[in-house]
């Protein structure tokens, strides 16, 4: 038994029609994070546009000291500056040119950006989690989406971070109370009964 699993007590499939997936800083930055889950984030995202459902990818960066925030103060010169290789989204992720990216300076992708409001705006109720760092952008989007009002539901196997006990870690939290876990095989099987 996965540590997470006996926090596990609430299932739940997502709604297509309900639903949006966001795809949390796949970027060069973090490339050897993200290598090693982005088959079951492409499986993911195609399982997704299958469905119909919107994918929105987010991008970290910093145009300027003005907006490091604590961010400087927790990671000094790691910051991901707008404009380099680093901030890029990595290749051979699949990303198609009509997908909207969100820009974001902080853990959250809700936080000073607009994606709340496109996705009201699109009717979306309930969001699916994916990307890195399991840990930082994707729990803190995953825990502000659940405050928000929005239905979360999180990748146990399209999340990545720097170790296991940390990515273990959010698991837990997330089961416990914020976010359904689901998989890219959780995802078909929910989405071909639709």
């Amino acid at each position: 038994m996965s540590s997470y699993e006996k926090f596990e007590t609430r299932k739940r499939d997502p709604n297509p029609k309900s639903a949006a997936l966001l795809v949390i800083d796949v970027q060069n930055h973090f490339y050897s994070m993200a290598q090693p889950v982005l088959p079951a984030l492409n499986t993911t995202l195609d399982i997704c546009r299958r469905a119909s459902v919107p994918v929105f990818f987010t991008r970290h960066c910093h145009k300027s000291p003005a907006d490091y925030g604590m961010l400087y103060e927790w990671w000094g010169d790691d910051l991901i500056l707008d404009g380099t290789a680093d901030s890029e989204l990595v290749p051979d992720l699949d990303r198609r040119v009509d997908d909207p990216i969100i820009l974001k300076n902080t853990y959250s992708a809700f936080r000073g950006t607009n994606l709340e409001e496109k996705l009201l705006e699109m009717g979306v109720k309930e969001v699916i989690v994916a990307g890195v760092m399991t840990n930082l952008c994707c729990e803190t989007t995953a825990r502000e989406a659940f405050v928000k009002g929005f239905r979360v539901f999180f990748s146990k196997d399209a999340t990545a971070t720097s170790s296991p006990e940390l990515h273990e870690a959010t698991l837990k939290n997330m089961a416990y109370g914020f976010a359904y876990l689901v998989d890219r095989s959780r995802l078909q099987k929910a989405f071909s009964k639709s």
